[in-house]
């Protein structure tokens, strides 16, 4: 479902500030492969959520999504094949609009919009039923404005957005961090809900060890614009952290720096 063949990405080349943020990043997933990936500050976690966006080009190498070639396609364009939540609640959706309007954007993403009557009734029960599966009471709520949510309701409400109509690949980019631990927590566990009900392929960046070794059927480390462990199967299910910074060790040959993601 998604395949990143040796894609490499250099930010500021030819000047004292040169990062080389892909290089030669090479990743496959099935459909149904719900990845979590994990990495020191500036192993290159954000960035390839990012390329595979289409926020910036990659200097080298192909992704491609589903079969299709989308490494030169323009971000608007390949927006159709994918959902994605940010680590900023704000992002995901528009604050002075309903939640009903937010989820009407969501559902109409990629269709012909023309000059026809808004939100139908049909579609507002639609919604309604949508929003007793997030268990926040927010279907009693569907003309509020957007920017009233916390951040833990409007994450789940993003995250609704995201997957209303089921993308090829569902992109979590550290989805949680900004939120307490309990609304973390709940957060996490509709991601696996929706995930599994949908049987959608995922990439989930996080920082936080546990969450990653927890969740989903495998787990990526990167360290240096490049993956150096993919973990599945049986191993993941017993790993533990010491484990997984023991790993790093032996493959990089250096103890794994990252005060955020061993605090966590």
């Amino acid at each position: 479902m998604l395949e990143i063949d040796h894609i490499y990405k250099t930010f500021n080349p030819g000047t004292i500030n040169e990062k080389t943020a892909l290089n030669g990043t090479t990743l496959s997933l099935q459909e149904g492969d719900f990845v979590t990936v994990i990495g020191g500050n500036g192993a290159g976690k954000s960035t390839m959520l990012n390329a595979i966006a289409g926020v910036w080009r990659v200097d080298q190498g192909k992704i491609l999504i589903d079969g299709v070639d989308v490494t030169k396609m323009k971000e608007h364009k390949r927006a159709r094949f994918l959902g994605r939540v940010f680590q900023d609640p704000m992002m995901g959706t528009t604050a002075t609009m309903g939640i009903d309007e937010n989820l009407a954007l969501a559902a109409r993403r990629g269709m012909h919009r023309g000059l026809g009557s808004g939100i139908t009734k049909k579609e507002r029960e639609n919604y309604k039923e949508l929003l007793k599966e997030l268990e926040l009471g927010l279907e009693d709520r569907l003309t509020s404005k957007v920017g009233l949510l916390s951040g833990g309701q409007r994450q789940a409400l993003t995250l609704l957005m995201a997957t209303l109509q089921k993308p090829k690949v569902l992109l979590l980019d550290e989805h949680t961090a900004a939120l307490d631990p309990k609304t973390a927590a709940k957060v996490l566990a509709l991601s696996d809900k929706i995930v599994s009900e949908h049987n959608l392929t995922t990439l989930m960046v996080t920082h936080n060890m546990r969450d990653a070794i927890a969740h989903g059927n495998r787990l990526i480390m990167m360290n240096e614009g490049q993956v150096i462990l993919d973990i599945s199967g049986e191993e993941k299910k017993h790993l533990t952290v010491e484990n997984l910074l023991d790993k790093f060790e032996q493959v990089s040959g250096e103890e794994f720096a990252n005060d955020k993601a061993l605090l966590s």
